[in-house]
Protein backbone atom coordinates (compact mmCIF):
# COMPACT_ATOMS: atom_id res chain seq x y z
CA UNK A 1 0.00 0.00 0.00
CA UNK A 2 0.99 3.49 -0.94
CA UNK A 3 0.09 6.46 1.09
CA UNK A 4 0.19 9.47 -0.42
CA UNK A 5 0.70 11.83 2.57
CA UNK A 6 0.27 15.97 2.46
CA UNK A 7 3.15 18.03 3.99
CA UNK A 8 2.21 20.99 3.07
CA UNK A 9 2.06 22.07 6.03
CA UNK A 10 5.40 21.61 7.07
CA UNK A 11 6.35 24.25 4.94
CA UNK A 12 4.36 27.46 6.06
CA UNK A 13 5.61 30.06 7.15
CA UNK A 14 4.10 29.31 10.50
CA UNK A 15 3.90 25.93 11.02
CA UNK A 16 1.72 25.64 13.74
CA UNK A 17 0.87 22.62 15.59
CA UNK A 18 -0.51 21.19 12.60
CA UNK A 19 2.51 21.41 11.09
CA UNK A 20 4.18 19.02 13.52
CA UNK A 21 1.33 16.91 13.76
CA UNK A 22 2.27 16.35 9.41
CA UNK A 23 5.90 15.83 10.48
CA UNK A 24 5.51 13.50 13.32
CA UNK A 25 2.97 11.26 11.94
CA UNK A 26 4.30 10.99 8.76
CA UNK A 27 7.57 9.76 11.05
CA UNK A 28 5.81 7.56 12.76
CA UNK A 29 3.58 5.65 9.87
CA UNK A 30 7.49 5.38 8.40
CA UNK A 31 8.28 3.76 11.89
CA UNK A 32 5.19 0.93 11.98
CA UNK A 33 4.65 0.73 8.62
CA UNK A 34 4.65 -3.52 7.56
CA UNK A 35 6.54 -4.99 4.45
CA UNK A 36 5.22 -3.52 1.61
CA UNK A 37 3.50 -0.45 2.84
CA UNK A 38 4.99 3.05 2.17
CA UNK A 39 4.70 6.60 2.47
CA UNK A 40 4.70 9.59 -0.25
CA UNK A 41 4.65 12.93 0.61
CA UNK A 42 3.18 15.67 -1.43
CA UNK A 43 2.77 19.44 -1.46
CA UNK A 44 2.27 22.32 -3.52
CA UNK A 45 4.65 23.50 -6.13
CA UNK A 46 7.48 25.50 -4.33
CA UNK A 47 11.27 25.87 -5.72
CA UNK A 48 13.39 23.47 -5.04
CA UNK A 49 15.73 25.51 -2.43
CA UNK A 50 12.56 25.54 -0.28
CA UNK A 51 11.84 22.53 -0.08
CA UNK A 52 14.43 20.65 2.74
CA UNK A 53 11.47 21.91 5.56
CA UNK A 54 9.23 19.01 4.08
CA UNK A 55 11.89 15.81 4.02
CA UNK A 56 10.94 12.88 6.49
CA UNK A 57 13.89 10.20 6.82
CA UNK A 58 11.87 7.48 5.26
CA UNK A 59 9.16 9.38 3.61
CA UNK A 60 9.38 8.95 -0.40
CA UNK A 61 9.53 12.66 -1.61
CA UNK A 62 8.42 15.37 -1.33
CA UNK A 63 6.54 15.43 -4.83
CA UNK A 64 5.37 18.49 -5.75
CA UNK A 65 1.95 19.29 -7.62
CA UNK A 66 2.29 21.92 -10.46
CA UNK A 67 0.17 25.03 -8.49
CA UNK A 68 1.84 26.67 -5.56
CA UNK A 69 0.00 26.87 -2.23
CA UNK A 70 -2.27 29.97 -3.65
CA UNK A 71 -3.52 28.52 -6.50
CA UNK A 72 -3.69 25.03 -4.84
CA UNK A 73 -6.25 26.05 -2.35
CA UNK A 74 -8.37 27.94 -4.64
CA UNK A 75 -8.69 24.87 -6.98
CA UNK A 76 -9.32 22.42 -4.12
CA UNK A 77 -12.24 24.98 -2.33
CA UNK A 78 -13.68 24.36 -5.87
CA UNK A 79 -13.31 20.69 -5.61
CA UNK A 80 -10.81 20.36 -8.63
CA UNK A 81 -7.06 21.05 -9.37
CA UNK A 82 -4.39 18.12 -9.42
CA UNK A 83 -4.15 15.59 -6.45
CA UNK A 84 -1.72 13.12 -5.34
CA UNK A 85 -1.06 10.19 -8.23
CA UNK A 86 0.27 6.23 -8.10
CA UNK A 87 -1.06 5.94 -4.74
CA UNK A 88 -3.72 3.76 -2.59
CA UNK A 89 -4.84 6.17 -0.41
CA UNK A 90 -4.78 9.73 0.22
CA UNK A 91 -4.05 11.62 3.72
CA UNK A 92 -4.67 15.07 3.78
CA UNK A 93 -3.84 16.12 7.69
CA UNK A 94 -5.02 19.87 7.63
CA UNK A 95 -8.04 20.83 5.93
CA UNK A 96 -6.19 21.77 2.64
CA UNK A 97 -7.96 18.40 1.14
CA UNK A 98 -7.64 17.47 -2.53
CA UNK A 99 -10.38 15.63 -4.82
CA UNK A 100 -11.48 12.35 -3.75
CA UNK A 101 -10.11 10.52 -7.00
CA UNK A 102 -12.26 7.46 -7.85
CA UNK A 103 -11.16 4.71 -6.58
CA UNK A 104 -8.60 6.11 -3.86
CA UNK A 105 -10.13 6.41 -0.33
CA UNK A 106 -9.62 10.02 0.74
CA UNK A 107 -8.27 10.43 4.69
CA UNK A 108 -9.03 14.01 6.68
CA UNK A 109 -7.40 15.09 9.90
CA UNK A 110 -9.52 17.99 11.17
CA UNK A 111 -7.88 19.63 14.42
CA UNK A 112 -10.16 21.47 15.99
CA UNK A 113 -13.90 22.84 15.91
CA UNK A 114 -12.45 26.40 15.79
CA UNK A 115 -13.93 27.94 12.64
CA UNK A 116 -17.38 27.01 13.75
CA UNK A 117 -17.32 27.94 17.34
CA UNK A 118 -14.76 30.90 17.84
CA UNK A 119 -14.70 31.82 13.89
CA UNK A 120 -13.85 35.71 16.01
CA UNK A 121 -10.59 33.99 16.67
CA UNK A 122 -9.62 33.48 12.99
CA UNK A 123 -9.10 36.03 10.65
CA UNK A 124 -12.33 36.19 7.98
CA UNK A 125 -10.98 34.78 5.51
CA UNK A 126 -9.42 32.15 7.06
CA UNK A 127 -12.73 30.93 9.01
CA UNK A 128 -14.81 31.08 5.66
CA UNK A 129 -12.01 28.91 3.98
CA UNK A 130 -11.67 26.30 7.07
CA UNK A 131 -15.84 26.22 7.15
CA UNK A 132 -16.14 25.38 3.56
CA UNK A 133 -13.07 22.90 3.20
CA UNK A 134 -14.96 21.05 6.08
CA UNK A 135 -17.87 21.07 4.27
CA UNK A 136 -15.98 19.33 1.60
CA UNK A 137 -14.22 16.71 3.94
CA UNK A 138 -17.55 15.90 5.46
CA UNK A 139 -19.06 15.11 1.56
CA UNK A 140 -16.18 13.19 0.19
CA UNK A 141 -13.98 11.99 2.93
CA UNK A 142 -14.01 8.21 3.41
CA UNK A 143 -12.70 9.04 7.13
CA UNK A 144 -12.26 11.99 9.10
CA UNK A 145 -9.69 11.96 12.13
CA UNK A 146 -10.15 14.21 14.72
CA UNK A 147 -7.63 13.98 18.17
CA UNK A 148 -10.16 13.99 20.90
CA UNK A 149 -14.08 13.17 21.54
CA UNK A 150 -14.29 17.07 22.26
CA UNK A 151 -13.87 17.39 18.73
CA UNK A 152 -15.93 14.91 17.31
CA UNK A 153 -19.02 16.62 19.37
CA UNK A 154 -17.93 19.80 18.08
CA UNK A 155 -17.60 18.64 14.35
CA UNK A 156 -20.64 16.87 14.52
CA UNK A 157 -22.96 19.99 15.58
CA UNK A 158 -21.08 21.49 12.68
CA UNK A 159 -20.89 19.29 10.03
CA UNK A 160 -23.16 15.77 8.89
CA UNK A 161 -20.48 13.60 9.39
CA UNK A 162 -21.88 9.61 10.39
CA UNK A 163 -20.31 8.60 13.33
CA UNK A 164 -18.72 5.51 11.63
CA UNK A 165 -16.78 7.96 9.58
CA UNK A 166 -15.21 9.97 12.49
CA UNK A 167 -12.35 8.62 14.32
CA UNK A 168 -10.22 10.08 17.21
CA UNK A 169 -6.70 9.17 16.94
CA UNK A 170 -4.94 11.62 19.80
CA UNK A 171 -1.61 12.74 19.29
CA UNK A 172 1.76 12.41 21.05
CA UNK A 173 4.96 13.55 22.16
CA UNK A 174 8.28 13.36 20.01
CA UNK A 175 11.36 11.95 21.09
CA UNK A 176 13.19 14.69 20.42
CA UNK A 177 10.94 16.51 22.63
CA UNK A 178 10.38 14.27 25.30
CA UNK A 179 14.29 13.42 26.30
CA UNK A 180 16.64 16.03 28.24
CA UNK A 181 19.92 16.32 25.57
CA UNK A 182 23.21 16.38 27.45
CA UNK A 183 24.24 19.40 26.69
CA UNK A 184 21.39 20.89 28.26
CA UNK A 185 22.95 23.59 31.14
CA UNK A 186 24.76 25.07 28.12
CA UNK A 187 21.52 25.21 26.00
CA UNK A 188 19.98 27.37 28.72
CA UNK A 189 22.85 29.36 28.76
CA UNK A 190 22.73 30.20 25.44
CA UNK A 191 18.99 30.63 25.64
CA UNK A 192 18.75 32.94 28.47
CA UNK A 193 16.81 30.64 30.90
CA UNK A 194 15.94 32.42 34.30
CA UNK A 195 17.51 31.08 37.63
CA UNK A 196 14.91 30.09 40.02
CA UNK A 197 12.29 28.96 38.20
CA UNK A 198 10.33 30.26 36.04
CA UNK A 199 6.33 30.16 34.14
CA UNK A 200 6.05 28.74 30.69
CA UNK A 201 3.79 29.36 27.60
CA UNK A 202 3.82 27.37 24.73
CA UNK A 203 1.78 28.55 21.67
CA UNK A 204 1.62 30.81 18.32
CA UNK A 205 1.31 34.25 19.13
CA UNK A 206 -2.46 34.67 17.95
CA UNK A 207 -5.88 36.05 20.10
CA UNK A 208 -7.63 31.96 20.77
CA UNK A 209 -4.45 31.44 22.83
CA UNK A 210 -5.44 33.83 25.79
CA UNK A 211 -1.84 34.92 26.73
CA UNK A 212 -3.48 38.36 27.26
CA UNK A 213 -5.24 36.04 30.05
CA UNK A 214 -1.60 34.93 31.09
CA UNK A 215 -0.25 38.65 31.42
CA UNK A 216 -3.31 40.04 33.12
CA UNK A 217 -2.91 37.02 35.59
CA UNK A 218 0.81 37.83 36.55
CA UNK A 219 0.21 41.81 37.22
CA UNK A 220 -2.47 40.21 39.57
CA UNK A 221 -1.07 40.56 43.26
CA UNK A 222 -2.02 36.64 44.03
CA UNK A 223 0.63 35.64 41.36
CA UNK A 224 3.96 34.20 42.37
CA UNK A 225 6.82 36.37 41.48
CA UNK A 226 8.67 34.52 38.66
CA UNK A 227 9.45 35.55 34.95
CA UNK A 228 7.69 34.34 32.26
CA UNK A 229 9.08 32.68 29.47
CA UNK A 230 7.78 32.35 25.88
CA UNK A 231 8.14 29.91 23.16
CA UNK A 232 5.95 30.61 20.04
CA UNK A 233 6.37 32.40 16.48
CA UNK A 234 4.45 35.08 15.87
CA UNK A 235 1.09 34.62 14.30
CA UNK A 236 -1.91 36.73 13.49
CA UNK A 237 -3.75 39.74 14.93
CA UNK A 238 -0.61 41.79 15.77
CA UNK A 239 -0.52 40.22 19.27
CA UNK A 240 2.54 41.84 20.84
CA UNK A 241 3.76 40.59 24.47
CA UNK A 242 6.00 43.27 25.53
CA UNK A 243 3.43 45.86 24.51
CA UNK A 244 0.67 43.97 25.58
CA UNK A 245 2.92 43.67 28.79
CA UNK A 246 3.61 47.80 29.11
CA UNK A 247 -0.40 48.31 28.82
CA UNK A 248 -1.07 46.34 31.62
CA UNK A 249 1.43 47.87 33.61
CA UNK A 250 3.30 44.57 34.15
CA UNK A 251 7.37 44.72 34.42
CA UNK A 252 8.93 44.07 31.16
CA UNK A 253 11.91 42.32 32.59
CA UNK A 254 9.60 39.54 33.80
CA UNK A 255 9.49 38.40 30.33
CA UNK A 256 11.47 36.39 28.00
CA UNK A 257 10.37 35.58 24.84
CA UNK A 258 12.43 32.89 22.77
CA UNK A 259 10.24 32.20 19.78
CA UNK A 260 10.21 28.82 17.92
CA UNK A 261 12.73 26.42 18.99
CA UNK A 262 14.27 23.36 17.98
CA UNK A 263 13.14 20.10 19.46
CA UNK A 264 16.17 19.88 22.16
CA UNK A 265 16.00 23.30 22.81
CA UNK A 266 12.52 23.15 23.88
CA UNK A 267 13.24 20.19 25.50
CA UNK A 268 15.33 22.05 28.23
CA UNK A 269 12.75 24.86 28.39
CA UNK A 270 10.48 22.24 28.97
CA UNK A 271 12.34 20.50 31.65
CA UNK A 272 13.30 23.66 33.80
CA UNK A 273 10.18 25.03 34.10
CA UNK A 274 7.95 25.57 37.26
CA UNK A 275 4.80 25.16 35.92
CA UNK A 276 2.86 25.30 32.03
CA UNK A 277 0.54 27.72 31.66
CA UNK A 278 -2.17 26.87 28.99
CA UNK A 279 -5.34 29.44 28.80
CA UNK A 280 -5.97 29.12 25.11
CA UNK A 281 -9.81 29.92 24.46
CA UNK A 282 -10.33 27.12 22.42
CA UNK A 283 -8.28 24.41 21.28
CA UNK A 284 -8.55 20.66 19.29
CA UNK A 285 -5.78 18.83 21.79
CA UNK A 286 -3.37 20.38 23.86
CA UNK A 287 -0.08 18.91 22.63
CA UNK A 288 2.03 21.76 24.67
CA UNK A 289 -0.03 19.95 27.98
CA UNK A 290 1.42 16.51 27.08
CA UNK A 291 4.76 17.56 26.35
CA UNK A 292 4.92 19.40 29.96
CA UNK A 293 3.33 16.54 31.69
CA UNK A 294 5.62 13.96 29.67
CA UNK A 295 8.84 16.23 31.85
CA UNK A 296 6.89 15.77 34.98
CA UNK A 297 5.70 19.87 34.65
CA UNK A 298 3.21 20.89 36.25
CA UNK A 299 -0.14 22.15 34.20
CA UNK A 300 -2.45 25.16 34.76
CA UNK A 301 -4.90 25.46 31.80
CA UNK A 302 -8.32 26.30 30.78
CA UNK A 303 -10.99 24.08 31.19
CA UNK A 304 -11.70 23.76 27.34
CA UNK A 305 -13.59 20.44 26.40
CA UNK A 306 -10.29 19.48 25.17
CA UNK A 307 -7.76 20.32 27.75
CA UNK A 308 -10.07 18.80 30.30
CA UNK A 309 -10.66 14.81 28.36
CA UNK A 310 -6.40 15.12 27.74
CA UNK A 311 -5.24 16.40 30.83
CA UNK A 312 -7.83 14.61 33.19
CA UNK A 313 -6.90 15.07 36.81
CA UNK A 314 -3.69 15.25 36.30
CA UNK A 315 -3.85 19.33 35.64
CA UNK A 316 -5.16 21.90 37.45
CA UNK A 317 -7.91 23.61 35.18
CA UNK A 318 -9.79 27.52 36.00
CA UNK A 319 -12.54 29.60 33.61
CA UNK A 320 -11.32 30.40 30.54
CA UNK A 321 -10.40 34.36 30.06
CA UNK A 322 -10.05 34.69 34.41
CA UNK A 323 -7.06 36.36 35.16
CA UNK A 324 -7.54 36.37 38.72
CA UNK A 325 -8.58 32.32 38.80
CA UNK A 326 -5.46 31.76 36.87
CA UNK A 327 -3.12 33.64 39.62
CA UNK A 328 -4.70 32.15 42.17
CA UNK A 329 -4.15 28.68 40.63
CA UNK A 330 -0.58 29.39 39.70
CA UNK A 331 0.33 30.53 43.16
CA UNK A 332 -1.11 27.32 44.71
CA UNK A 333 1.18 25.77 42.75
CA UNK A 334 4.13 27.11 42.83
CA UNK A 335 3.54 27.44 46.70
CA UNK A 336 2.95 23.60 47.66
CA UNK A 337 5.75 21.53 46.94
CA UNK A 338 3.38 17.76 47.37
CA UNK A 339 0.73 19.68 44.69
CA UNK A 340 3.85 19.90 42.56
CA UNK A 341 4.87 16.42 43.00
CA UNK A 342 1.50 14.86 42.50
CA UNK A 343 0.94 16.64 39.72
CA UNK A 344 3.97 15.67 37.81
CA UNK A 345 3.88 11.82 38.85
CA UNK A 346 0.07 12.30 37.59
CA UNK A 347 1.26 13.94 34.18
CA UNK A 348 4.06 11.42 33.55
CA UNK A 349 1.80 8.56 33.63
CA UNK A 350 -1.28 10.43 31.54
CA UNK A 351 1.58 11.74 28.77
CA UNK A 352 2.93 7.81 28.66
CA UNK A 353 -0.56 7.34 27.04
CA UNK A 354 -0.22 9.64 24.20
CA UNK A 355 2.45 8.03 21.79
CA UNK A 356 3.54 8.92 17.70
CA UNK A 357 3.69 5.45 16.92
CA UNK A 358 0.63 4.43 18.68
CA UNK A 359 -1.14 6.95 16.81
CA UNK A 360 0.24 5.61 13.47
CA UNK A 361 -0.71 2.04 14.68
CA UNK A 362 -4.12 3.18 14.79
CA UNK A 363 -4.30 5.27 11.81
CA UNK A 364 -2.28 2.56 9.88
CA UNK A 365 -5.36 0.20 10.76
CA UNK A 366 -7.81 2.68 9.17
CA UNK A 367 -5.70 3.10 5.80
CA UNK A 368 -5.73 -0.81 5.91
CA UNK A 369 -9.65 -0.80 6.46
CA UNK A 370 -10.20 1.27 3.84
CA UNK A 371 -8.04 -0.02 1.29
CA UNK A 372 -9.29 -3.31 2.02
CA UNK A 373 -5.72 -4.85 2.02
CA UNK A 374 -4.86 -8.00 3.25
CA UNK A 375 -3.24 -7.00 6.15
CA UNK A 376 -6.15 -5.94 7.97
CA UNK A 377 -8.00 -8.87 6.52
CA UNK A 378 -5.58 -11.38 7.84
CA UNK A 379 -4.54 -9.10 11.32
Amino acid sequence: MRVGFLVDQMLASVPGGTGRYSAELAAALVRTARPGEAVVSWCAWRPEADMAGAAVPGVLGPIRLPLPRRGLAAAWQRGHGPAPTGVDIVHAPTLLVPPRRPGVPLVVTIHDAVPWTHAHTLTPHGARWHRRMGVRAARHADAVIVPTRAVAAGIRAHLPIPADRLHVIGEGVSEAVGQVPADAAARAGRLGLPDGGYLLTLATLEPRKGLDTVLAALRDPAAPDLPLVHVGSPGWGGLDLRVEAARLGLDPTRLRLLGRLHDADLAVVLSRATALLAPSRSEGFGLPLVEAMAHGVPVIASDIPAFVEVGGPAIVTVAVGDAAALARATASVVGDEALRRRLGTDGRARAAAFTWNGAAESVWSLYRRLTGSREFSTG
